[in-house]
């Protein structure tokens, strides 16, 4: 390996700037860009969605969409000029020298294919196995991403994993080859707090092991401060604020890294709505139920003289799942029994491969349970006719985790927003395109882009098209599951205030599912951990958060990165 000095640093960017070819012509996505990163180092590039920061990425390993270029500037890895670099020589770079972990794990793994057999691909095409151990050496680099079981789950294919299941996947991928640069593009995005960390250690770990160098990018201040040596702050295609992470974040200079700080969810946060919360949660199986786990719950609303009905109940709520090659079955969701209140937010937390999601389509009807019982409304949704579920399927919506599978890639924006209200019938042709700019507004995206389609937008923006489509019908109750994993922490609190006065304002309730913790502290009236598909934990979100009584749920506060970042955006000592 090349002895590489600070003098002489791994990668180093100069003056980039990459334009897209559009109907509109030539759109310019990077203006003179630069940095420069030393072996050995982390740096996070940060910044909203639409700035540039993954585009910046994509022309450092030379992965630009076929409509965009690098316009001019130098991008330079161990001294050699990567702009205009012939493909062949690229590709010998690519996945060897550099590597890559995507932010989509469903676009990026073949979903025919099994997860073994593409580890497999990416370790035979590199030389860093041969046929013989290709198998041995599947399961460790599995295994050292975080997967559990990796010699049963190298069997398995991508739909059989959950979202943060399926990162880890793509995380082996890009750490198959033990590359000198990683671009890791919102690594951690789609999984838990405690996977979260267990995977950074592991990139900690090459790092230091190998000498190799992260390029990091992500919205997530806390993981940045924590992870990051030097900071990157891109605004609108534009570098505008740069220096030693920490440094950085305790005292930003340029008012949009302000405005990022200031923006910046913590666990040390109020409720953005506060609201009385009644009902109560647990399981036959152990699981104490709201009123033993946090006593008296907050009495109802001013005005008011009783606690507001249940939207939502389920009742020892279980799905077992058979699994290829085990004789076993496995319990995603086992005796789960909580309850929704009308007109509040419920959120359930826990580990990727908890049982969250599993339960979130329960209440959908997208799967069905194996036993149990589950009302919406007073109804058993068991028992729903075609013209009762039709109803039913207009009064709930979800907003999914991943916005790349979520949204129909042929379909424009305005026709993905359109679609309910012509499947349902909602007014006329000019009464939906007025609802639909109403939905664009709602989510801050501009009218211009009702025209695009989703692959022309970037990852948060393309959720936000997923969260106004959920809006149109304007549903009771809304299944949100990870909203806003894929969104910067601008968005993200917009997005999170928007579901916050929608609530007040026409009633809705919510079914949050998440991992970021601080989001959850911010939008919840009530929390439900989930371990290994059990509801271990059960209160109001302050009891949970001020006074954890699980060991599991305090594993998952101490994990959370940059937990030192409070409310204000200063750094504790």
């Amino acid at each position: 390996m090349t002895d590489l000095s600070t003098d002489s640093p791994l990668l180093e960017v100069s003056n980039l700037a990459v334009n897209f070819r559009t109907m509109d012509g030539e759109v310019p996505a990077v203006r003179n860009a630069g940095f420069s990163l030393p072996a050995g180092k982390t740096l996070a590039i940060v910044g909203e969605s639409g700035s540039g920061k993954s585009t910046t990425a994509m022309a450092v390993i030379g992965l630009l969409p076929g409509n965009g270029t690098v316009a001019s500037g130098s991008i330079r890895f161990d001294g050699q000029e990567l702009v205009g670099l012939p493909e062949s020589k690229m590709r010998a770079i690519r996945g060897r020298s550099i590597g890559l972990v995507p932010q989509d794990p469903m676009s990026n793994l073949n979903p025919v294919t099994k997860i073994g057999t593409q580890v497999a691909e990416t370790l035979l095409v590199h030389g860093m196995a041969t046929s013989k151990d290709v198998d041995r050496k599947v399961v460790e680099v599995l295994t050292a991403a975080g997967l559990p079981n990796a010699a049963e789950r190298a069997k398995q294919y991508p739909h059989e994993f959950s979202g943060g299941m399926r990162q880890r996947a793509l995380i082996a991928i890009g750490l198959a080859c033990r590359p000198r640069l990683l671009i890791a593009d919102e690594p951690t995005s789609a999984l838990d707090v405690t996977v979260q960390r267990t995977i950074l250690d592991q990139i900690d770990r090459m790092t230091e092991e190998l000498g190799s160098s992260v390029l990091l990018i992500t919205h997530d201040l806390g993981l940045a401060a924590e992870r990051a040596s030097e900071l990157v702050v891109m605004h609108r295609g534009e570098v505008v604020e740069t220096g030693p992470a920490r440094q950085l974040l305790e005292d930003p200079q340029h008012p949009y890294t302000q405005s990022l700080v200031r923006a910046a969810p913590s666990v040390a946060a109020v409720r953005l709505s506060p609201g009385a919360f009644a009902g109560h949660a647990g399981s036959r199986s152990g699981t104490p139920s709201a009123a033993s786990a946090a006593g008296e719950l907050a009495a109802a609303p001013a005005g008011t003289e009783t606690a507001p009905d249940n939207i939502v109940e389920f009742r020892d709520l279980t799905k077992v799942f058979k699994i290829r090659g085990r004789s076993d079955d496995f319990y995603a969701a086992k005796n789960v029994t909580l309850d929704i209140p009308r007109g509040r937010t419920v959120a359930i937390v826990g580990e990727s491969g908890s049982g969250k999601t599993t339960t979130a389509r329960m209440l959908l009807k997208l799967i069905e349970p194996t036993s149990g019982t589950m009302t919406f409304d007073g109804m058993d949704v068991a028992t729903l006719d075609k013209v009762q579920l039709r109803e039913f399927r207009q009064r709930v919506q979800p907003i999914f985790q991943d916005p790349y599978s979520s949204l129909d890639p042929m379909y424009t924006i305005e026709r993905i927003l359109e679609e309910p209200l012509k499947t349902y019938r909602r007014g006329d042709k000019a009464e939906r395109q007025r609802r639909v700019r109403e939905l664009m507004e709602q989510v801050a995206l501009p009218p211009e882009m009702l025209h695009r389609y989703p692959a022309e937008l970037s990852g948060g923006q393309r959720q936000r098209v997923a969260i106004a489509r959920a809006l149109a019908l304007k549903p009771e109750l809304i299944v949100c599951d990870e909203p806003v994993s894929a969104l910067d922490v601008l968005v993200q609190a917009q997005i999170l205030q928007l579901l916050g006065d929608l609530q007040r304002e026409f009633g809705l309730s919510y079914l949050f599912i998440s991992h970021d913790l601080a989001v959850v502290r911010l939008i919840s009236d009530y929390v439900c951990v989930m371990k290994d598909g059990e509801l271990v934990e059960a209160a109001t979100s302050e009891e949970v958060f001020s006074n954890p009584r699980h060991p599991y749920t305090r594993k998952l506060l101490a994990s959370i990165p940059g937990n030192e970042l409070n409310i204000d955006g200063e750094l504790a000592s």
